[in-house]
């Protein structure tokens, strides 16, 4: 059992959530579903390894982007992939950052920008991330393109 899972709190559609979830996410899987004769309390599931609890809680608590989930990603495809699934049905942010239909907040991240904002040259970073700035989809090829400019 992992020592901290992160616990969602949701007005009344946890296990329809984590049922989304775990359609976009391979190695993915609805753990749990604790319920009464009348309806779904708490789901628990595993993304990638990583177990979340999905509560179906009452509208007294909503998300906000104070808390976002992290998907790094290695490829654009990937990150194509994570954006357009999740963002279906929410909105599409700046510098990868979405809300999907359920209100939760992802960011969908390539590893490069995190070794590009990394870079030795504060000048390279600094062109990255005024890239980034400008973008809601994280673009890999534009992100390397403001790197190598002189």
């Amino acid at each position: 059992m992992q020592k901290i899972t992160p616990f969602l709190w949701f007005d009344n559609k946890a296990e329809e959530a984590a049922r989304f979830y775990c359609s976009i996410f391979k190695d993915s899987k609805i753990v749990k579903v604790a319920r009464d004769e009348k309806k779904v309390w708490c789901v628990t599931l595993k993304i990638n390894g990583q177990e979340l609890m999905a509560f179906n809680g009452g509208p007294r608590f909503k998300f906000t982007h104070a808390i976002s989930l992290f998907v790094h990603c290695k490829t654009q495809r990937e990150v194509d992939d994570y954006w357009e699934k999740l963002s279906k049905g929410g909105e599409k942010g700046q510098c990868g950052w979405l809300k999907d239909k359920y209100g939760l907040s992802w960011q969908i991240i390539p590893e490069t920008l995190g070794d590009l904002l990394q870079e030795k040259d504060p000048v390279k970073a600094d062109r990255v991330f005024n890239a980034m700035l400008k973008m809601t989809k994280i673009d890999i090829k534009a992100l390397k393109k403001a790197h190598a400019q002189k």
